[in-house]
């Protein structure tokens, strides 16, 4: 077995050395917070959601981008300031767009196939983490978007995740407290929800406990590889060696990656939430039970407990930019006044958090250029339902690599 240096104590990096763990690995894993989860592992909208296996490279996309670019409270907010890391990003993801419905089928597997682990890991770890097996109710206003959807639902089909068309009435039956008009909606029972900090903090425990060495509080300066030795040197001078390193570093794999030779065109494209906090009965009983995904304002939500309702969403491309500001959480705030009246919107609690977005929305996973270099980032708006699956796919490079290792051969594992 390996000594392995995990960057980053967010969903992927703290599943990856979860994973590698198991494996019988030496694990360090650093971060630089005092906690896990810290970053846009905190606050995100708590879907575990497989019926949003849609990526964004679809024409309209680009269209609603330039529509909306002026437009301070819109779902998608691009800052038209160039940078050539941007520009460099909407070129590629305007490439990609012929690679929307194989992606957006293959996101619905890679969905699918991670429930089992990461349920399988909080059971086994006695993680508790608010989960809601109760489904996700996606809803619209419109025919035009209803039918986008329809032929939506035929990619996730074809991924393995049925969901049904539902009408006004059984949306109503699915979810009594939602209020407003509606064309239609579609229901996947066989998604959840839950809340990410909690569960990424439990199996940043649970690494402890098999061994993992957490490194919390400590920023890295400087990542280096001889092919054979990685060597990361920490911003108070410490200096971490070990056989590998797997970079899980969010938003900042980009810079990371370019230190050890490799081209991730990761951007940050910021997204926000509110929590409500369910203080009195009333807004307990208003608040929906299964969660929901308004598809016109691109906002999701999850009930997390009896006394927690979370609105999250919208995208901003203005670079590491991390103002939560106001223009940008007042639509949510009122999207719950409108769709939830009952609840109480007295206490709020903002946030926003930098999701590490590649232009194709497909997270890289597997070996960079050199040897004994490895990544598990880039998963856009689908960090925690695509964590658990990813950090399986990792562990299964890194044996491969290994064991080539071990047996002294020179051949190079394949690229995901």
């Amino acid at each position: 077995m390996a000594q392995l240096i995990v960057i980053g104590g967010g969903i992927t990096g703290v599943t990856s050395a979860y994973a590698l763990s198991r494996q019988g690995h030496e694990v360090t894993l650093i971060e630089q917070h005092r906690y896990a989860g810290m970053e846009t592992s905190h606050a995100n909208g708590g879907q575990l959601s497989a019926s949003n296996a849609e990526t964004w490279t679809h024409p309209s996309t680009l269209l609603k981008g330039i529509k909306w670019m002026l437009k301070a409270d819109a779902p998608l907010l691009v800052n038209p300031k160039p940078s050539w890391h941007k520009l460099s990003w909407f070129a590629e993801f305007a490439a990609s767009i012929p690679k929307y419905r194989d992606n957006t089928i293959a996101t619905a597997r890679l969905a699918i196939a991670a429930r089992e682990h990461l349920f399988g890991w909080a059971e086994t770890e006695g993680i508790e983490f608010d989960l809601k097996k109760q489904g996700i109710l996606h809803i619209y206003r419109d025919k035009a978007g209803f039918d986008h959807a329809a032929q939506v639902s035929k990619l996730l089909a074809e991924g393995g995740l049925h969901r049904r068309a539902v009408t006004p009435e059984e949306m109503r039956a699915i979810e009594p407290t939602l209020a407003g008009q509606y064309y239609g909606g579609f229901y996947t029972e066989s998604d959840s929800t839950g809340d990410i900090h909690k569960f990424t903090y439990g199996l940043s425990q649970a690494c402890e406990r098999r061994g993992v060495r957490l490194l919390t509080g400590r920023a890295v300066s400087r990542v280096q590889t001889t092919g054979n030795t990685a060597r990361v040197t920490l911003a108070d001078g410490e200096v971490v060696t070990a056989d590998a390193v797997v970079v899980c570093a969010g938003v900042h794999s980009r810079a990371i990656g370019a230190q050890l030779g490799d081209r991730l065109n990761v951007y940050p494209v910021k997204g926000y939430s509110i929590t409500v906090m369910l203080n009195d009965e009333q807004s307990q009983a208003a608040a929906p039970q299964v969660s929901l995904l308004d598809d016109e304002t691109k906002l999701v939500t999850s009930r997390l407990g009896a006394d927690r309702f979370r609105v999250a969403g919208t995208a901003e491309f203005n670079g590491f930019n991390r103002d939560i500001r106001a223009d940008r959480i007042k639509p949510l705030v009122d999207w719950v006044n409108q769709c939830f009246p009952g609840v109480s919107t007295r206490r709020v609690e903002p946030w926003a958090g930098l999701r590490p977005m590649m232009p194709d929305m497909m997270p890289r996973v597997g070996p960079g250029g050199r040897p004994n270099v490895f990544y598990n980032t880039g998963h856009g708006h689908l960090g925690w339902t695509l964590s658990a699956i990813t950090a399986h796919q990792l562990a299964g490079h890194v044996a491969q690599w290994d064991r080539l290792r071990t047996a002294g051969a020179s051949a190079r594992p394949a690229l995901a």
